[in-house]
């Protein structure tokens, strides 16, 4: 791996306000960000990142390779969760193993986002179609995770309908902002678009900092509780990030040409879902434990990827 890359993105001043989060909490310090700023900052970067997809897309010639695209997202999520769950279910609950699962077979749009800003950084663009495929990965893993879940847990005194957490995994905040933006974006006059290009563009690392410093406040906090489920739970919030996003750079270059859209397709595998999927699994699994599969996509694997993940992934893509 270009270790001179892996430096460059540790000290990223994006990164470098994650850990001051980390560090802020760790010495108790009352440094805090309101979380209505938080909420307002989420909603504008999934707002900024659609946008600009959108307006990448409606430049675009949809080809056989990008509904190739677009399938592979909507499989791998659907695969991950299955694997996942008869590792995990070795050593956890049915339900605990089923929501874990769903959260790495779902996404994480702020490693997304961060993704987007290494390749900014590398100076290397993504193509518009690489936010549908991140939005068309959240839903099948969050159902695949309850099949299982319904499946292997008799125990489980889940009340909600299928058909409820279906329709939640398609609305919730997130999907419907990245998607919506998507489509404004893609129907948006050119010349009318360039009015908010200054909202979406040259802001945006300044709020993605300000993010990342709260999420790395988040991260110090979860990860305390996170610390008594043990060695397994810890070594596999790194080895599902690293095997998936490593398994995809690879085979992504069967089906794909682009080194960026590649880059991001791996990140998407080895990202893991911590506000959709708990969100979901509250309605379909309440017996399992938010403590665990919680910290341990926010704790353990949003570090991993966004420190040394993302240098990786590129590696391998440029190497296969």
């Amino acid at each position: 791996m270009d270790l001179s890359l892996l430096l460059s993105n540790l000290t990223n001043p994006t990164l470098l306000y994650f850990i001051l989060g980390i560090l802020a909490t760790t010495i108790g310090s009352d440094l805090k960000i309101p979380s209505s700023i938080v909420k307002f900052i989420s909603l504008y970067l999934l707002f900024a990142i659609g946008f600009k997809g959108g307006q990448e897309l409606a430049h675009s010639t949809i080809t056989v390779e990008i509904l190739l695209i677009l399938l592979s997202g909507v499989v791998l999520a659907s695969v991950i969760p299955l694997y996942s769950f008869f590792i995990l279910k070795k050593r956890m609950s049915p339900s605990d193993a089923g929501a874990v699962a769903a959260a790495y077979g779902s996404v994480s749009a702020v490693t997304f986002v961060a993704a987007v800003t290494f390749l900014e950084i590398l100076e290397m663009q993504f193509h518009g179609h690489m936010v549908a495929v991140m939005a068309l990965m959240e839903s099948p893993a969050i159902i695949v995770g309850v099949i299982l879940i319904k499946k292997f847990d008799k125990e489980n005194d889940n009340e909600g309908k299928m058909s409820d957490i279906i329709k939640h995994s398609f609305t919730n905040g997130s999907v419907l902002m990245i998607l919506g933006s998507l489509v404004i974006g893609f129907i948006a006059d050119s010349k009318q678009a360039e009015g908010i290009l200054p909202f979406t563009n040259d802001i945006f690392k300044g709020f993605l900092a300000i993010f990342l410093l709260e999420m790395g406040m988040l991260t110090a906090r979860r990860f305390a509780a996170f610390r008594r489920y043990g060695k397994f739970a810890f070594m596999m919030g790194i080895l599902f990030p690293a095997v998936n996003g490593t398994i995809v750079a690879i085979l992504s270059g069967f089906f794909m040409t682009e080194i960026s859209d590649r880059f991001i397709l791996s990140v998407l595998a080895a990202s893991a879902s911590y506000i959709a999927v708990p969100a979901a699994m509250r309605i379909a699994a309440p017996k399992a434990d938010p403590g665990l599969y919680l910290p341990m996509a926010l704790g353990v694997t949003f570090p991993f990827n966004i420190t040394i993940g993302m240098p990786l992934y590129l590696w391998v893509v440029n190497l296969f």
